[in-house]
């Protein structure tokens, strides 16, 4: 859930983070160019106030008071290059200069610079030209009017490089995407601090979900951290596992009590069979039907009671050699094998570990073998194998017999069921649920699948780490 939700976080933090950069580059550029521009009208308003009383043209002759204005004029606007390299000017409404700086500017006649002479030219001093980026190599021109008795006779332009003002700008966004990358490594942090807690009691509580979803009826959720509507959600959440607990524990004792308590009766009832059957003439049909029954009875209630101590006993779990195991219990069940006519061997690895209730495995390995040999038909084969498989280890029964529908694959394993071609063998319907009752107490599991090119395979894997 967190790569799912980390994602939307960062995606709208970071779109929040631009939002406010966009606008912040774009008023830093802004502010560098309007200080270059406010600099430069304070520049031609004061070459502007030296041009006002320069009366003389450029062929005035030397020595008249108009030629002496000139002369300064230009000398002020010669040392505001060389020191500036700001390349500055005083023309006329008609174009002609009264005096610039180098000799050989020309007054732009198109662009920027003309727009600004234009407007100087209207009376207004350039306030807004167009703004400069730092990716484009390009001139400020900025100029402003010079006035005498109310009319506009002259025009001082200032044309300005911008390879300074770009620079400034570009160090400015660069401190600016620094501010934002460090905001946004802390809003990274801040969301995985933020996910980790909503989630974490989503992930105790899928965890105690699972432990109990596996038999682990003891897990329970610390409902002490995260919102308040996940702590809510936990207590909700131990208070149905204790009633599940609970309900389950009442089921277990009285399936429990049940067995214990119908065992005395049932053998008092089948003692009193058999002495009906001594007064009854030999071969009687019914008394021997009736034996049976009662037989079978007894069978089911001492499984009800494996059954019930199954669900209830805590596995004992060891470090145990899976392998010698299996051979063991395939060596115990070779005189079946042998009186039904069924081949049994143990195939794979001599020793192999993992961790197992030895009682409890070797249990559910006999239930698997019991049912394998039961529906083998005599002359095939009922193969035992173990092999490692990654974190785990695999035993496999693998028989010959007819096999199980899809359908049936689905249901094997439920207490009392059989199917309907199998009712006229042996058996309570309770041996694998015994079986799956005993491995999952011990972390290991149980799987049903058909065989090839017959039969069925049954797969038990345990664990290779001792299990949390």
């Amino acid at each position: 859930m967190r790569t799912r939700l980390l994602p939307l976080l960062i995606v709208l933090m970071a779109g929040v983070l631009l939002a406010l950069g966009f606008p912040l580059a774009g008023s830093l550029a802004a502010r560098e160019q309007q200080r270059v521009v406010v600099d430069r009208i304070d520049d031609t308003a004061r070459f502007a106030a030296l041009a006002q009383f320069v009366t003389a043209g450029p062929t005035a002759v030397a020595g008249e008071e108009g030629n002496e204005r000139l002369h300064t004029l230009s000398s002020e606007l010669k040392r505001y290059h060389d020191l500036y390299g700001i390349r500055a000017g005083v023309f006329y409404r008609d174009g002609l200069r009264m005096a610039k700086a180098p000799a050989d500017w020309r007054l732009p006649r198109d662009g920027n610079g003309a727009e600004a002479f234009e407007e100087a030219l209207a009376g207004r001093r350039s306030h807004d030209p167009p703004q400069v980026w730092p990716w484009q190599e390009g001139r400020l021109t900025v100029a402003s009017p010079v006035v005498r008795d109310g009319d506009v006779v002259a025009v001082v332009v200032t044309d300005s490089p911008t390879g300074r003002m770009r620079s400034r700008i570009l160090h400015g966004w660069l401190v600016i995407a620094g501010g934002e990358c460090a905001a946004m490594l802390l809003a990274v942090g801040a969301a995985f601090r933020l996910t980790g807690w909503v989630l974490r009691p989503v992930r105790i509580l899928d965890t105690a979900t699972h432990d109990i979803a596996t038999g682990r009826m003891q897990s329970r959720v610390a409902a002490a951290s995260g919102p308040p509507e996940l702590r809510r959600l936990a207590r909700s959440f131990n208070e149905m596992a204790d009633n599940v607990e609970e309900v389950l524990e009442q089921q277990r004792a009285f399936v429990a009590d049940a067995s214990h308590q119908l065992r005395n009766p049932l053998s008092a009832l089948l003692l009193r069979i058999e002495l009906l059957g001594l007064e009854l003439p030999e071969g009687h049909e019914e008394i021997a039907s009736v034996r049976t029954e009662g037989k079978r009875l007894a069978r089911v209630l001492d499984d009800l009671l494996d059954l019930a101590l199954a669900e209830h006993t805590a596995a004992d779990l060891r470090l145990t050699d899976i392998a010698a195991l299996a051979a063991d219990r395939v060596d115990a069940w070779l005189p079946v094998a042998g009186r039904e006519e069924v081949g049994l061997a143990y195939t794979g690895p001599s020793a192999v570990t993992g961790w197992a209730d030895p009682v409890a495995l070797s249990s559910a390995l006999d239930a698997v073998v019991d049912n394998a040999l039961k529906f083998t038909p005599p002359g095939s084969h009922v193969e035992v194998s173990a092999r490692a498989d990654g974190e785990s280890i695999a035993l496999t029964v693998a028989d010959g017999g007819p096999g199980l529908t899809e359908d049936e694959l689905a249901r094997i394993g439920d207490r009392f069921w059989r199917s309907n071609r199998h009712q006229n063998v042996s058996g309570s319907g309770l041996g694998l649920s015994i079986s799956r009752a005993l491995l999952m107490a011990g972390g290991a599991t149980i799987a049903y699948a058909p065989n090839e090119p017959r039969g069925l395979c049954v797969t038990i894997t345990v664990p290779r780490d001792k299990p949390q």
